[in-house]
């Protein structure tokens, strides 16, 4: 309805309300977090000439994190304005992982230091929960916080916390308190074989022969005659991935998982801080094999070493004109164990939440970007140069209680020297404990983890066992990536097993009901006096046969393991 023109002169109107009555009619500005020009500023600078692309989000989140020490309610909203992105799409990932730390309006943000205190069986056999309460009791909260965390992939050095981004081994408030004085929050770098070294070795003559006239089908039927297999821990023929990514149409990608987040496994981070060009180079390898257009290493916050090492080395690649640059994408995780599975990790690289997918399709046909895809694992391509370099029988020529092949064990608990050992596949706990330098002072052998939490406990009877693929699925276990954690008669498998259900716990992405719910009741029930066998029995059926991936269906493993072979302390 118009004015008339008197109206309009004398200045008239209609009452006020009438046109804008109503719920949050009339507001200056739109719905949500307001926009702050200082913010956007900051987060515009920070990115820099970046393409501002949805993938990257994860990569963006770390370089505001890493800057201003937590993430704000405006740098988030600034961040959603220049990726073109709702608020939501950049909250939900966000809050997903762990090393983000979201502040809200009106919350305190962090102190400036933050120490995770790694809580795995590990460590926690190691003492970590006194040392975390020794460091509540004696820093001051205002300045430094204390964290829990979960495994850090330094089991050999337990107890084992991070100071910023500074590990301290065998962990003490002393040596904490001296790092805090010293400022010292940085990553300690190893030394390792650089670029240079390896090359006037003869690195990269092999792929580089490949590349020249090499027959992929000739190189896979090498690897498949090797024997070697997933050695994330799933074991599978690591030769038939090339064939079935190559059969789909490209283009086709390629990541490397390097999630190493099973706790009790540092094998990766073992080979990677001294000889990461045997790693580059199979994977370079496994890429011309599939005439993969792009590589993304997937790399867990947890290494920041290996992340330092690994950009320079690409670099070096780039600079030698191995690769065009740009060809290897290095991701860094976020403190997720769920993005150790593969196509929760690949929903990572796409800068998602790391749910896994629902399969099939599989990551093979439908990977990155929709693309097929070959994931394989850091130590699987470690192998990949050597067989190519010294044919199969590097792994084919050793044999052990009728098992063939090489095992990376990562061993720690209750033994003389934690450590990477490189055995026989057919050996058994005797061999591994051996190798190890027999059990520590005082202590008498009672169980063992024979490869990480999702494969539960076995007794110290069972040591006749081969520790391999496909030998430990009878006895209702499996070899996973072969974390190795011995105990002693000084502990509780019960307490072991609980510590494996908490781990479970934390790290469930929540996309399933069996998981989500199923780790929390279970928590709760094991922490009862006497165990009801029965409701956990049950629980644990429910979760193996309805949970989506491999979090929920192996995590019942400690608690059968525990009611089956040390019922007396339940």
């Amino acid at each position: 309805m118009a004015l008339d023109q008197h109206d309009k002169a004398a200045g008239k109107g209609p009452e006020k309300g009438v046109w804008k009555s109503g719920k949050g009619k009339g507001r200056h500005h739109t719905k949500g977090r307001q926009l702050v020009d200082g913010p956007w500023e900051e987060v515009r600078a920070l990115l820099g000439e970046q393409p501002r692309r949805a993938d990257l989000l994860i990569e963006f989140l770390h370089l505001i994190q890493d800057k201003y020490g937590c993430l704000s309610a405006a740098h988030l909203r600034a961040l959603a304005e220049e990726m073109r992105m709702s608020m939501a799409e950049v909250y939900e990932v966000a809050t997903f992982y762990a090393h983000f730390d979201v502040v809200k309006e009106g919350e305190v943000p962090p102190p400036a230091l933050t120490i995770r205190v790694c809580d795995s069986l590990s460590c926690e056999l190691a003492g970590a929960q006194a040392l975390k309460a020794a460091l509540e009791d004696g820093l001051d909260a205002s300045e430094v916080r204390v964290l829990r965390a979960p495994c850090m992939g330094r089991c050999d050095t337990a107890p084992v916390l991070e100071l910023g981004h500074h590990h301290i081994d065998h962990a003490t408030v002393e040596k904490v308190e001296v790092a805090i004085k010293a400022g010292h929050t940085h990553a300690h770098m190893p030394e390792y074989e650089s670029f240079d070294s390896y090359a006037a070795a003869g690195g990269y003559e092999t792929l580089k022969e490949l590349r020249k006239d090499g027959d992929w089908e000739a190189v896979q039927d090498k690897v498949l005659s090797s024997g070697l297999r997933g050695l994330g821990g799933a074991g599978f023929p690591s030769g038939k991935k090339w064939g079935f990514v190559r059969a789909n149409q490209g283009p086709r990608y390629m990541a490397v998982n390097g999630d190493e987040g099973e706790p009790g496994t540092f094998k990766d981070r073992h080979y990677l801080e001294r000889v990461p060009h045997l790693f580059l180079e199979g994977m370079l390898i496994a890429a011309w094999a599939v005439e993969a257009e792009k590589v993304f290493i997937y790399m867990r916050d947890e290494y920041p070493a290996v992340l330092e090492i690994l950009a320079r080395e690409i670099k070096a690649l780039e600079n030698a004109g191995i690769v065009e640059a740009g060809y290897i994408d290095l991701r860094r995780g976020a403190g997720a164990y769920i993005c150790g599975e593969e196509s929760a990790m690949i929903e990572s690289i796409e800068g998602k939440r790391g749910l896994p997918r629902h399969r099939p399709p599989f990551v093979a046909q439908v990977g990155i970007f929709g693309q097929p895809t070959l994931v394989h694992n850091v130590e699987t391509l470690h192998w990949v140069t050597r067989i190519c370099r010294e044919g199969p029988e590097v792994l084919s020529g050793t044999e052990l209680n009728g098992r063939k092949g090489l095992r990376s064990y990562s061993v720690s608990g209750r033994v003389a020297q934690p450590g990477v050992y490189l055995l026989a596949a057919g050996s058994t706990i005797t061999d591994v404990i051996a190798a190890a330098g027999g059990m520590a002072e005082g202590q008498v052998f009672k169980a063992y983890q024979p490869g990480g939490p999702s494969s539960g406990l076995l007794p110290a009877s069972m040591d006749d066992v081969p520790l391999d693929f496909d030998t430990l699925q009878p006895h209702g276990t499996f070899i996973g990536s072969a974390a190795v954690v011995i105990l002693s008669e000084d502990d509780s498998a019960r307490a072991a097993a609980l510590n494996m259900l908490r781990f479970f716990e934390d790290e469930s992405c929540g996309q399933c009901t069996p998981c989500r719910v199923g780790c929390e009741k279970a928590v709760k029930l094991m922490q009862a006096d006497s165990w009801d066998t029965g409701l956990l029995e049950e629980l644990s059926s429910a979760m193996v046969d309805a949970s989506i991936c491999g979090l929920g269906q192996a995590a019942p493993n400690p608690i059968r393991m525990v009611m089956k072979h040390f019922a007396d302390e339940i």
